[in-house]
This record gives structure tokens, C-alpha cells and sequence, in this order.
């Protein structure tokens, strides 16, 4: 049995498949970020999933695609923590610019992620090469979901959110000041906290201050994370995630400026993850 997940802060899913591509099982868990999560959360998150733990010993290899993955040390982390959970399986984690790569293209390009958390990389049709490292929520992540939800805070705090925009803001969330520093300063996951607000401009009809926020985001994440890549001059620029899929026309208009070509539109990577992964096993089996 083959386990594929794609995952990032948020959440992550997985996907199980028999040796011949056949899908038994489709899961969701909270996020396994191993650069934002401690190790006994990594473990709580794992275990407290039902459907998970009746197949793990089933589980010949696990392929996770994850956010935090890019570096060694959270990394290993990670495949010590699914070593000992699926006991007979060989292990594999790559970061999520792979799953992205993976789930829209198998030919040279660029490949952008905006969910939670913001990247992109080079891929050459086999192998991504993330040439800006990505420091995390609080120095980077343009565009994102908490650079958004951060913006809209910091926008009502400052009186710049126009009245009737800002009065629905504060009818949708808790905006009391002890408890949003309470989420920022001693709670486990800030950056998804931070994220679940930008959803306030996703489920509310667009308007010009939504468009400007956008556009500010997605003009910062061209300038920052695609330019910088002489290829993008050439190649296609694809993008996935939720916050990347509902603001296509921002980022068309934002391409169109820069004469860039763009690619493909995912919101979830994990459908192309599991096309790619049935190919490998069709070849395995030649």
C-alpha cells in the first residue's frame, strides 16, 4: 500500500493506494509543519487519526509532501516520527514546492505556492530548486494567507479598513486585543491563526479595498519570489493554493503588467499527487 499526503500548517491529506493505483482510503489531519509544530504535537496529530491507524501497518511507503520540509533538521524529525508510526514502511519527505511541481506539470517552470504560507521554486521537470528560502511567516511569506490575515488586522487596529467592511470584520471575529496576542504570542500555530482570518476576503464579495489588498500582496510575491528567476522570463509561472485560486484575476492582471506567461491554476495539489504517483507505479510494473 502506497500513503501520499500532502501537507502544510494547516492541514494535510492523505491518500492511500493499493499497487495498482486503486484508492482505499482518503484522510484529512490538522498540519505537520515540522519547522512551526513541537514533536509531541507532530505525534498528537498523527495518532488522533482513526482511519490512519487502521491502515498503518498495511503502509508499505509514505510519500509526504510538506511544509517545513525544506530544511534538514525538521525534516529528520519528521521521518523519525512516521518511521516509528508506520513500522513497515520506507519512508519519504520532500518539501511541499515538490507536490506542487508535481500536481500541475511535468515540464520546465516556474511554481508558486499561496496557501498558509507562500514559495516557489524552479522546477526542471524533475527536480525543484528553491533559490529564495523561505524564512517563514513572520519575515516573508507575501502574499499568503498570514500575510493577509495580518494586513487585516493590522488595517482595523489603524482605522484604515473602511467602516462597513471594518463592522463585519469585528461581527466575524474575536478581535479583543488580549486574545489575538494570546494566539500570536503563546499559541502553538500563529501562522494558521493569522491565516484563517484572509478567509474574510475570500467569502466576501470583492470590493476596492479587498482588490487593493490583494493586488499590494501579489505585486510584493512577484517582486520577491518570481522576478528573481531569469527563467520566468520564458517558462510558465503556475501557482497553487486556496488563496492563489480565488485571486486569479489579481495575479493575471499582475502577470500581464510583467509580460509573464502563467500555467496552470490548483487550488488543492493532492489530485495531481495522486495522477503522478499512479504513472510511477504503471512504470514500476513494466
Amino acid at each position: 500500500m502506497i500513503l501520499i499526503a500532502d501537507g502544510g500548517s494547516t492541514k494535510a491529506d492523505w491518500i492511500l493506494l493499493d499497487l495498482s493505483g486503486n484508492q482505499k482510503l482518503k484522510t484529512r489531519t490538522k498540519g505537520l509543519n515540522p519547522a512551526v509544530f513541537s514533536e509531541k504535537i507532530l505525534h498528537q496529530r498523527l495518532e488522533i487519526n482513526k482511519e490512519l491507524a487502521s491502515v498503518k501497518d498495511l503502509v508499505t511507503e509514505v510519500y509526504f509532501y510538506g511544509a517545513g520540509c525544506g530544511t534538514v533538521k525538521p525534516t529528520l524529525l519528521l521521518k523519525s516520527i512516521f518511521e516509528k508510526y508506520f513500522k513497515n514502511a520506507k519512508v519519504d519527505i520532500k518539501e511541499d514546492t515538490y507536490a506542487a511541481a508535481f500536481a500541475v506539470t511535468t515540464k520546465p517552470g516556474i511554481i508558486c505556492i499561496l496557501g498558509t504560507g507562500s514559495n516557489s521554486c524552479y522546477f526542471d521537470g524533475k527536480f525543484v530548486d528553491v533559490r529564495i528560502p523561505s524564512l517563514g511567516y513572520i519575515l516573508m511569506d507575501e502574499a499568503s494567507g498570514n500575510y493577509f490575515g495580518k494586513k487585516l488586522i493590522r488595517d482595523y487596529y489603524y482605522n484604515k479598513m473602511p467602516k462597513e467592511i471594518a463592522t463585519k470584520f469585528e461581527t466575524t471575529f474575536n478581535l479583543d486585543a488580549d486574545v489575538i496576542k494570546h494566539n500570536l504570542y503563546k499559541d502553538a500555530n500563529p501562522n494558521t491563526y493569522l491565516a484563517h482570518f484572509a478567509e474574510f476576503i475570500l467569502k466576501n464579495e470583492r470590493n476596492a479595498y479587498f482588490n487593493k489588498v490583494l493586488h499590494k500582496g501579489i505585486k510584493e510575491f512577484f517582486k520577491n519570489k518570481i522576478l528573481p528567476y531569469d527563467e520566468s522570463k520564458e517558462l510558465p509561472v503556475h501557482f497553487v493554493g486556496s488563496i492563489a485560486y480565488f485571486s486569479q484575476d489579481i495575479i493575471k492582471d499582475v502577470a500581464r503588467y510583467h509580460m509573464i506567461k502563467l500555467g496552470k491554476f490548483v487550488q488543492r495539489p493532492i489530485d495531481g499527487l495522486i495522477k503522478f504517483h499512479r504513472n510511477k507505479l504503471k512504470l514500476e510494473q513494466v
